[in-house]
């Protein structure tokens, strides 16, 4: 089977190396020159793709061409360019998807399609999304578009914060004051099991759904920042303990488990 990855960073290109060595067919986009010759070594044949608001740059239909499935792994990228309008590069995308030989497309979306609240909900499969912070406002959109499009059929794989041992966000927590919402749960998940996961729905074919992932353990943030802080060595993060109205979410992820049979692996302590 061949498939097609569109963005290849710090989840993209380990998951795309993780297909081609269980002998997948690996068609990989980067907007770097430089990669283009590293991919090669990773049995990854290497296109350069930009997607701008205006036009799609660089080879995308020979990145397409010939696969079945296509992963769309580009996130909007708002806090570097809160300007960005991650809509319209989606749909200047869309019409070289239908031209060519895809017919399933899984969207790596996020979880912050869905709200906080207060009291704090619980996020579950059958939840609508109704973020209205300008990232989640673009994701929904994006989801619609990918889900009203009957040339190709969608799954949208949403996924809590990313972690793993290299990469986690209490490095910055842990530079922050007054951080509210301390007893509000933490929503993460590791990148070995969004590889997993991911790599489950191709196997087993599950197109046309929805799913959020998230690892079942939900600490609150204090509870969880201040162990991971002190472990990993950083500064004590520093928590506004005097509020009591406490907004978040607690994303619910046994529907993975549920419909995939997959179990997480990989903790996020």
């Amino acid at each position: 089977m061949q498939i097609s990855i569109i963005g290849l960073g710090w989840l993209g290109l380990p998951l795309a190396i993780h297909l081609a060595a269980r002998n997948f067919n690996i068609k990989g986009s980067t907007t770097s020159d430089k990669k283009l010759t590293d991919l090669k070594s990773y049995n990854i044949s290497p296109f350069k793709v930009i997607l701008e608001e205006e036009i799609v740059i660089g080879e995308i239909v020979k990145c397409l061409e010939y696969s079945e499935i296509l992963i769309l792994n580009t996130p909007p990228g708002l806090r570097r360019n809160p300007e960005s309008n991650y809509v319209a590069k989606i749909k200047r995308l869309i019409p070289f998807i239908e031209s060519s030989s895809i017919s399933k497309v899984l969207f790596i979306g996020s979880t912050s399609v869905f709200q906080d609240g207060f009291p704090i909900p619980t996020i579950t499969s059958d939840t609508k999304t109704n973020a209205n912070s300008i990232a989640g406002k673009q994701l929904r959109e994006v989801e619609r578009l990918l889900n009203n499009n009957s040339n190709f059929e969608t799954t949208i794989l949403r996924f809590s914060g990313l972690v793993d041992n290299d990469r986690h966000p209490a490095r910055m927590l842990s530079k922050r004051k007054d951080i509210p919402n301390a007893i509000a749960p933490v929503n993460l998940i590791h990148r070995n099991d969004c590889i997993g996961i991911i790599e489950a729905i191709i196997k087993q074919s599950k197109w046309g759904i929805s799913l959020n992932a998230s690892y079942p353990e939900h600490p609150a943030k204090v509870e969880y920042y201040n162990q991971i802080c002190r472990k990993l060595g950083y500064a004590k993060p520093d928590f506004d303990m005097s509020n009591s109205s406490i907004s978040g979410k607690k994303i619910d992820g046994n529907q993975i488990t549920e419909l995939l049979g997959y179990s997480y692996e990989f903790s996020i302590w």
